[in-house]
């Protein structure tokens, strides 16, 4: 690193980061058993709370990336901090709100601490998706030259959160006090807030070379402000309930705001980038939870805790991050890119034949697929910074915002319609009859399908009936997944192709924003796409 103020600084946001991982992993898992007991939740509920503390996380990405230069890193760093201990206070206070009463007292109580959890969690992911607004710029301002390596590293801390979050729901399994769980966030936020509070932070890249706020947001442009805005307005349209016209009218006013004030398409290279980013981040995050669901079954069967399966890819992660400089030195950043879309597409291939396999195939299967996918995030996010350096903060974090609510608001529910479709075909085949019966007809943003309803499944009393529904669910997960490998195969057409398109005018190399002095800002010819 370049001196000790500097390591200081990265491990301070490295320690952030983790922070923010912890936070969600362990709400995750609390979501998931002890806050369904204590405060009486069904799967809506569960699921409206699981979601608060992730839609704020990409909805504050991309708006604090407008004006986090003009307030600073600094004030950004305290704000997230203070996010962690108001989540703290308000999750504490819904402990207290539903311990020691009873009958009429703790259906309110009940009611009150939830409020208070899921305002707690959107205050939490506020704070989360500032810790990436700021700890992104910063680390590739302080490491200008090796961006996408020191991009890895810090990002190494979120899988890292995620083994410290998994370590302690396995050591705290069954302890009846929740707050311990949740409340050791605090270990690392104050870490982290100490580390670089007396810190100077940096003024960033852009900034440094004299790149005006008006030309960052010319970089990002009228199709970077219809796609990242687009999805913001989208996601808090799902949340409060807006109308479809709300939504595209609030849209179309920011979209009309950035073509009069920039007059600017935005960079052809970033365009393109933003549209990899969508099925990419689908690729990483959007199948997680289903391939840790696969391993889990055979985890739980053979009598183990299944969280070690979060621990056990997370610290893939961790290792495989740390060591990401020598492979994009010997690949390049796009080459590495298309490495990782290979392997992700060999390994949701190979999981896709896994249907009647062990654990040990399946664990071999997913390892192939989290080797993949491990530096995906990270090393965009490093190409973006390296070849769209006047876009400063806003473009390197509108990525990893955009990544995060396109999977939320169309990966995802893209991922569910594959398992449905696929299991209903499956079904009508074996069992017309029993298809007929127990299937409906559902609506998603991309149109109509047929799904297998759980009250009419359950209702069913035949045996063999049952079986046929099980297994056709099953055989629905397994050929969706095989599905999806289409996805990453799409990724390595695409990075195929800007491999080609670099090659043929000279090689990858970094745009520098400081390579002509004379005109600080500006970029070497030829490197402008």
């Amino acid at each position: 690193m370049n001196n000790r103020h500097d390591r200081i600084l990265f491990w301070g946001c490295f320690i952030a980061i983790i922070t923010t991982s912890y936070a969600f992993i362990s709400r995750m898992i609390l979501c998931g058993g002890q806050f369904v007991t204590d405060f009486g939740l069904d799967k809506v509920s569960v699921g409206e709370l699981q979601g608060a503390g992730v839609w704020p996380f990409g909805v504050s990405i991309i708006l604090f990336s407008l004006f986090i230069d003009r307030i600073g890193y600094k004030l950004a760093m305290i704000f997230s901090f203070v996010s962690y201990l108001v989540y703290t206070a308000l999750a504490f206070a819904a402990y207290h709100a539903i311990h020691g009463v009873t009958g009429e007292a703790l259906l309110a109580g009940q009611k009150h601490g939830y409020q208070l959890l899921y305002w707690g969690s959107v205050i939490l992911g506020l704070g989360n998706g500032t810790v990436e607004a700021y700890a992104n710029p910063v680390v590739a301002t302080m490491f200008n030259t090796d961006k996408t390596k020191w991009l890895n590293r810090l990002h190494a801390g979120w899988p890292g959160g995620l083994v410290l979050g998994g370590l302690c729901t396995i050591a705290l399994a069954g302890h009846p006090d929740w707050r311990l769980t949740l409340g050791l966030i605090l270990i690392p936020a104050f870490i982290f807030f100490f580390l670089l509070a007396g810190l100077k932070f940096p003024k960033s890249e852009r900034e440094q070379a004299g790149v005006s706020y008006l030309a960052m947001l010319q970089e990002l442009g009228v199709f970077g402000a219809l796609v990242g805005f687009g999805l913001v307005f989208a996601q808090l349209g799902q949340v409060f309930g807006w109308s479809g016209g709300l939504v595209w009218g609030l849209t179309g006013v920011v979209v009309v705001t950035f073509a009069a004030v920039t007059k600017s398409f935005g960079r052809l290279l970033l365009a393109f980038l933003i549209v990899i980013m969508m099925p990419q981040a689908t690729t990483e995050l959007g199948t997680d939870g289903w391939i840790t669901s696969l391993m889990q079954t055979p985890m739980q069967a053979a009598g183990h805790n299944p969280a070690w399966v979060l621990v056990y890819t997370s610290a893939i992660m961790v290792i495989l991050r740390f060591c990401a400089g020598p492979l994009v030195h010997k690949l390049s950043p796009l080459g590495l890119l298309a490495a990782c879309s290979a392997l992700a597409a060999l390994g949701l291939a190979a999981l896709s034949k896994t249907g009647s396999a062990g654990m040990l195939m399946i664990f071999a299967a997913a390892t192939l697929y989290g080797i993949g996918k491990t530096f995906f995030w990270p090393t965009i996010l490093g190409l973006t910074s390296e070849q769209c350096p006047r876009g400063g903060a806003l473009t390197l974090n509108a990525m990893g915002g955009i990544g995060m609510l396109a999977v939320g608001i169309l990966g995802a529910p893209f991922i569910g319609y594959l398992q449905e479709s696929s299991a209903t075909r499956q079904l009508e085949s074996a069992n017309p009859a029993l298809y007929q019966t127990v299937t409906v007809k559902k609506d998603y943003l991309l149109g109509a399908y047929r799904a297998i309803d759980p009250v009419k499944s359950a209702a069913v009393a035949d045996e063999k009936s049952r079986a046929e529904i099980e297994a056709a669910t099953t055989t629905g997960q397994f050929n969706a997944l095989a599905k999806m490998a289409l996805f990453p195969v799409f990724l390595l057409a695409c990075y195929l192709a800007l491999m080609a398109y670099f090659k043929s005018r000279g090689g990858y190399r970094p745009v520098r924003l400081d390579s002509n002095p004379v005109n600080p800002g500006s970029i070497p010819p030829g490197s402008r796409a």
